[in-house]
């Protein structure tokens, strides 16, 4: 298959990849050129490289499940290992997921230097009786992961703000971590306008996870508004990375694709994406798309 400029590949379209989200009988007929592999990029001043598409692992994700758990540990490992020998070397989980066993079970015979692992924790309000301290919490997903560091934890699903004042409990246990160097980077995963504001600015945070696609489908604001956001947390040295670029798969028509890709690769002011991919067809897709 002869290699597209990024620019042509969006001018022709993107049939097939609606298995990004969902499957396909199209993906059954995809072809690959499989030298391509994904890129990596400087995710802010969080000191990290990842690679440009992050393996996410939470698609209809809570309870300790999602549509990748439920694949299967023998799928799920073959996947993640698939998506490796493409260039996918980050994995995006949560605890809340249950995916650390499964990723964990993926990496234990590659290298760890080469992967980039971010995971999420559930918060409550200061003096809530549901907080532990987050040094046990990190000790079970690292446990999980087989892992003696993390690469990257936030503070999963802020829905309000003012969470700098009413989470000390977790950002000041993530410090510690940090500074002890079991994980290396720290931030938050926002579901709320004003919580990605306070993120934007907060000089504690090394990470913005942040909900973009064209249409405003899930998002905290409008397409136009929130990228002008996400530009500022990159000038104020934050790395963010996208999620919900098809808006959880409520946009995967044939224009449609072509629009949220196109949006999230030149516009939308992320360094890079998460995608929930659930085989390998939907990976060999995904790194022809972005990387044709």
């Amino acid at each position: 298959m002869k290699n597209l400029s990024r620019r042509k590949f969006i001018r022709t379209g993107l049939a097939g990849f609606a298995g990004l989200t969902v499957g396909g009988p199209g993906l059954l007929k995809l072809t690959y050129t499989p030298e391509i592999t994904v890129d990596r990029v400087k995710l802010g001043n969080s000191g990290l490289n990842v690679s440009r598409i992050a393996l996410g692992t939470g698609s209809r994700g809570g309870s300790k499940a999602s549509n990748q758990t439920r694949l299967g540990m023998e799928k799920f490992v073959e996947i993640a290992h698939h998506a490796y020998q493409r260039g996918i070397r980050f994995f995006d989980m949560a605890d809340s997921y249950g995916s650390h066993p499964y990723v964990g079970e993926a990496i234990k015979n590659l290298p760890r230097e080469k992967i980039t692992l971010l995971t999420k924790i559930w918060t409550y309000e200061d003096g809530s009786d549901k907080n532990i301290p987050v040094q046990e919490s990190l000790d079970r997903y690292r446990q999980e992961l087989g892992t003696g560091y993390i690469d990257i934890v936030l503070m999963h699903c802020l829905m309000q703000g003012g969470w700098s004042q009413n989470r000390r409990h977790y950002m000041d246990g993530l410090s510690k971590a940090k500074q002890d160097g079991i994980i290396k980077a720290v931030g938050v995963s926002c579901h709320n306008w004003d919580a990605m504001v306070e993120a934007v600015d907060n000089p504690w945070v090394d990470v913005i996870m942040a909900r973009i696609n064209p249409f405003q489908s899930l998002m905290d604001g409008t397409p136009d508004a929130v990228k002008e956001l996400l530009g500022k947390a990159r000038k104020n040295g934050k790395g963010v990375i996208g999620m919900k670029i098809f808006g959880e798969g409520r946009h995967v028509s044939d224009g449609e694709r072509e629009q949220s890709l196109k949006f999230a690769l030149t516009e939308a002011n992320i360094h890079c994406m998460t995608l929930g991919l659930e085989s390998i067809a939907q990976v060999d897709d995904a790194v022809g798309k972005v990387m044709g």
